[in-house]
């Protein structure tokens, strides 16, 4: 099984997909990256952006799942605002290729990846560390935190692994 993880944003947006094909097996990191979209462009323009870059990545890798998280409320109605829809483009894309849409919040991918639902960032990239293959090269939070929501999709899903 394939998962396409995402942790959305407009400005970032952390792209991981994670295979799994057995029972038992450590999940593998196939691909992942943090997509930027400039401050400079309009926010539609942006948000065309988005949707473009996740269909290229269904199409590229064809997972059967998109992970996302969902929204964390904070105290910039604007930014929460925008990163809905993004989150939005990105769901619609995974409808659109047929996708099994998983959402998870934050304290459940927390506690999926290290067992704590209020672990802090430093926990959670260290575990995902641990849990996956991840080569020595330096990956953004963006990117760890896509692999995290996808490992949560797994812990979730895993009985629809062979």
């Amino acid at each position: 099984m394939k998962i396409l993880g995402i942790d959305p944003g407009y400005e970032r947006l952390g792209i991981a997909i994670l295979e799994k094909e057995k029972r038992g097996e450590k999940e593998r990191v196939l691909f992942s990256t943090c997509f930027k979209t400039s401050s400079k462009l309009e926010f539609p323009e942006r948000l065309g952006l988005l949707g473009r870059e996740v269909k290229k990545i269904i199409k590229k890798y064809k997972p059967e799942v998109l992970a996302i998280e969902t929204l964390f409320l904070n105290t910039n109605q604007k930014t929460v605002m925008q990163v809905a829809e993004a989150r939005g483009v990105i769901i619609y894309e995974g409808v659109s290729a047929g996708l099994k849409i998983f959402e998870a919040s934050p304290p459940q991918i927390k506690m999926a990846t290290t067992g704590y639902g209020r672990a802090d960032k430093t926990q959670i990239i260290k575990m995902v560390k641990i849990l996956v293959d991840i080569k020595n090269d330096k990956k953004s939070d963006d990117e760890l935190d896509a692999i995290a929501i996808a490992l949560c999709a797994f812990a979730h899903l895993g009985s629809l692994i062979k």
